[in-house]
Parts: C-alpha cells; sequence; structure tokens
C-alpha cells in the first residue's frame, strides 16, 4: 500500500519534494555532559537531507527521502523514524552484507556545548552503506519521475567517488526533467579537503536553480588566471549588505540560470545565545532579512531548517521579504527543538515568530 500523510488532505499545494543522502544514527550525551564524563547517551537520528525532508513533511509538503540503510534493526529503525514524521520512504533500500560489506549505519557524536564550551562534533560514518552501495543498479530517471523538486548537498559527495556520481547524475537527470533544483554546499572539514569540496561543487552550479550558502565553489575573478583571486576572498563571515549584493551579483553573473541564492549569517555571543539574519538574491534584488537573538537548545540543524523554510515560503509563493524572514525564523525556531530536523508541524507559528510575535497561544 502507498504510504499516506495525512497533513496533506487538505493541502492546496501539489508540488512533490525529493532529496538524497544519508541519515545517521546520532549519539549524545544528555544534561550538556561532555563525552568523556557520560555514562549514557540519547540516540536519534539525523543527517542534512533527511532533516530537511523531516521537517518539510511536517509542514504538509509530500517529501521523499532516498538512501542505503542497511537491512538490520538499526536501518529500519531510521526508516520507521522518517515514516512517523511522514517522509515517504518508499525508494529507500536496505542493503545486504553481499552489496555493502561492512554493513553499517552511520554514525555521529554530539557533545552539546553550553555557555562559553561550544558544541562538538565527532564522527563514526566511515563504511556506512551508502559509501558501499553500488549506484549502477539505481535508474535515476525512474527514481525522480514525477517529482518537482529535488534538493542536494555537498555532504553526500564528500562520503566517496560513488556518492560523487550520484550526485552529479541526478542533477543532470533533475534538469533534463526540469525539475527545480536546490543545492547547500554543507562544507564538512572532517569529511574532505576546502579544495576538493570548492572543485566539486563547483561542477554542481550549472544545474542548480537555487543555491544555499555562498560556498564552498570557485568564483574566480578570471577563469584563465586563477592568480588574480576568488571574488569571495577576503569577504568577512559576517558581511555588511553591499559586500554580500555584490557577492550574489557575481554568481549571477556566472551562472545566470540561478534562480535565488539565499545564505544565513550566524553571530556567535556564546556556546548558549547567538544571532541569525539573512540574505537572498531573488528577482533582480538583494533582500536582508530581520535579526534574531535567541538561546540555544540544540544548534545541530539550524542550517537545514533554515534551507526547509526557504524551500517552503518559495513552494508556497511567499514575497520575497517573507521568504527570507520565514526561513531564518524556521532555522531560529529549530535552535529550541532537541535533534536533528525542524519537527514544527504548524507554519503559523513560524510565521509568528517571523512577525516577532511571542505571544502564547490559546
Amino acid at each position: 500500500m502507498e504510504h499516506y500523510n495525512p497533513l496533506l488532505k487538505n493541502v492546496d499545494v501539489s508540488q512533490k519534494f525529493f532529496t538524497i543522502g544519508e541519515i545517521m544514527l546520532r549519539l549524545s550525551p544528555p544534561n550538556y555532559e561532555k563525552i568523556r564524563m557520560t555514562n549514557s547517551f540519547e540516540a536519534s537520528y539525523g543527517g542534512s537531507e533527511a532533516n530537511i525532508a523531516l521537517s518539510l513533511a511536517n509542514l504538509g509538503v509530500d517529501s521523499t527521502f532516498f538512501s542505503v540503510v542497511p537491512n538490520n534493526s538499526l536501518g529500519k529503525s531510521a526508516v520507521r523514524m522518517l515514516r512517523s514524521n511522514d517522509v515517504h520512504c518508499t525508494p529507500m533500500i536496505l542493503s545486504t552484507p553481499e552489496e555493502t560489506p561492512t554493513h553499517r549505519l552511520g554514525t555521529y557524536y554530539l557533545e552539546t556545548g553550553y555557555g562559553i564550551r561550544a558544541s562538538k562534533v565527532i564522527y563514526d560514518r566511515k563504511h556506512s552503506a551508502i559509501t558501499e552501495y553500488d549506484f549502477g543498479k539505481v535508474d535515476l530517471n525512474m527514481l525522480l519521475d514525477g517529482f518537482d523538486w529535488l534538493h542536494l548537498s555537498g555532504i553526500t559527495p564528500a562520503l566517496g567517488e560513488g556518492c560523487k556520481k550520484l550526485v552529479l547524475d541526478s542533477l543532470k537527470v533533475a534538469k533534463e526533467k526540469g525539475m527545480t533544483v536546490s543545492f547547500d554546499g554543507n562544507f564538512r572539514s572532517a569529511l574532505w579537503s576546502w579544495e576538493e569540496a570548492r572543485d566539486f561543487c563547483t561542477q554542481c552550479l550549472p544545474y542548480v536553480d537555487v543555491l544555499l550558502g555562498i560556498e564552498p565553489y570557485h568564483l574566480w575573478k578570471d577563469e584563465e588566471d586563477h592568480s588574480k583571486g576568488d571574488w569571495k576572498d577576503g569577504v568577512p563571515l559576517q558581511p555588511s549588505y553591499e559586500q554580500q549584493d555584490e557577492i550574489f551579483q557575481r554568481f549571477i553573473e556566472r551562472y545566470p540560470d540561478l534562480k535565488c541564492i539565499a545564505r544565513h549569517v550566524r553571530y556567535a555571543h556564546s556556546g548558549s545565545e547567538n544571532s541569525l539574519k539573512a540574505f537572498m538574491w531573488y528577482e533582480g534584488h538583494t533582500f536582508e532579512s530581520r535579526l534574531f537573538t535567541f538561546n540555544i537548545l540544540d544548534r545541530v540543524g539550524g542550517g537545514d531548517a533554515f534551507a526547509s523554510g526557504l524551500i517552503y515560503a518559495m513552494i508556497h509563493n511567499y514575497r520575497p521579504m517573507d521568504m527570507i524572514n520565514f526561513a531564518v525564523a524556521s532555522s531560529v525556531i529549530k535552535h529550541t527543538i532537541h535533534g536533528d530536523a525542524n519537527i514544527t508541524d504548524d507554519a503559523k507559528s513560524i510565521r509568528n515568530l517571523m512577525n516577532m510575535n511571542y505571544d502564547i497561544k490559546r
């Protein structure tokens, strides 16, 4: 029987969202404890693309996730969690030991920071099922058939050569099908080098409609003479409106098929208090969001919540300023929720925060 999402019953948007990536087991000490001191771990599941599928499904968007997990209790538990959040998992592959010899689900350990102590992540994902599976057996044209939006990130290709080919081939198929494609560079220094990431992610740009973040990509001032540098060189992590607008314009000059570029900017006052705002280029203009300051319960997945918020707002044809403010508000709300994903099932609560309305809702 086809999986049914009851949240879609009265939804007036018919776009179907699809994403590809790795889902991992997350283990975290309770009560802000350090890993070396804890006697127990809280278990949950996460991963950038899975987080976005979960967030959109909870808001009533028809969302499907594709990955490979081992056909054992851990892999089945990950799928069960996705399904419990109304994510379609029909294409998911539960691999055999013959298909993925190490036969394991990737794991990461999160030590949540507090006050001046920053959070820390330790990966244990080498030789996970998605890295060992032969995607030559997957018919991507059939896999993506019937979907309107494809989302990918720079994390998946960092996992290995097979995953690189999967991402690039999926982008090409999606472009041929006329799907809207969003891409988040999502650099992870534990997985590959800065130059490797820039080299690969730059190859993806011709196929992208919605770009999330401005790194890791090459944006050479002179394609023939790289010694002249990258347009992004010297731009601070917290740029002014004028600095950000210029970078957006350079991207559009080089990649005129881009329909939207958005990035959020973080101000870390401590490990427990941050501020967020965002910039977005859309329909020929650069927009700057409101600045939100908040206390942090769980920071992991904040960027994914920003991405899912923007995708949701675009699918629902929000006005540009509402699009970018909704995206930032989605990220802010995620920081108040345990786990990787923004499990918020009421878009109105995000819009209330977007409008800085904090009153109790009765």
